[in-house]
């Protein structure tokens, strides 16, 4: 396929508004329903199909913020996108997750597997484990083909086995509740033995 960006007439760094709205304008010329009985209605099918498979590129790229081409090596960033996300990825890749959380604030749309996902990142590497892994869950669940939000929420899962907060520990002998009771107890039997 030719540059999805170049069949729509649009830059790569459109907004994703300014390519939904160059997709319709081109969708509205080209639709075989207004070429029906004409000598050119094969030719405005084969545009349209164009049209769609390159709307739907666009669309897939920008939900994994890459360009197609994701390899899964777990750096973030390593598909060579140059959409929106790629310098946040960057930014994650060089461990500045504050200045890739401001870049994510700023972007437009909030509710995009993409955004859910390199939130999801941040927030892990701030510590918040149970908000990242919400927001990973939410990417996988927004593209469940995405091989690397699929495999993060693995490496998460996997590594919940061992993570305290996700365990309940059997202990013998007391616990500090009980401890604290005894001491509790003995201060009030202290307290009337006087």
């Amino acid at each position: 396929m030719t540059d999805p960006y170049k069949v729509l007439g649009v830059s790569p760094d459109a907004t994703d508004d300014e390519i939904k709205k160059a997709y319709r304008s081109l969708a509205k010329k080209y639709h075989p329903d207004s070429y029906i009985d004409n000598p050119l209605s094969e030719l405005a099918a084969e545009k349209m199909k164009e049209i769609n498979e390159a709307y739907e590129e666009i669309q897939k790229q920008r939900a994994t913020g890459g360009r197609g081409n994701n390899t899964g090596t777990g750096n973030y960033g390593s598909s060579g996108n140059t959409g929106g996300y790629y310098r946040i990825r960057q930014l994650i890749n060089q461990g500045r997750y504050s200045e890739a959380e401001v870049y994510l604030e700023r972007e437009s749309n909030k509710n995009t597997a993409e955004w859910h996902y390199l939130t999801g990142v941040i927030y892990m590497h701030k510590g918040w484990m149970l908000e990242g892994r919400n927001h990973i869950e939410q990417a996988c669940n927004m593209d469940p083909s995405n091989l690397e939000y699929r495999m993060t929420l693995s490496r998460m899962s996997a590594g919940a086995a061992n993570s305290p907060y996700n365990t309940t520990q059997t202990t013998s002998g007391c616990s500090g509740c009980d401890i604290c009771m005894g001491l509790m107890c003995m201060d009030l039997l202290c307290g009337c033995m006087r």
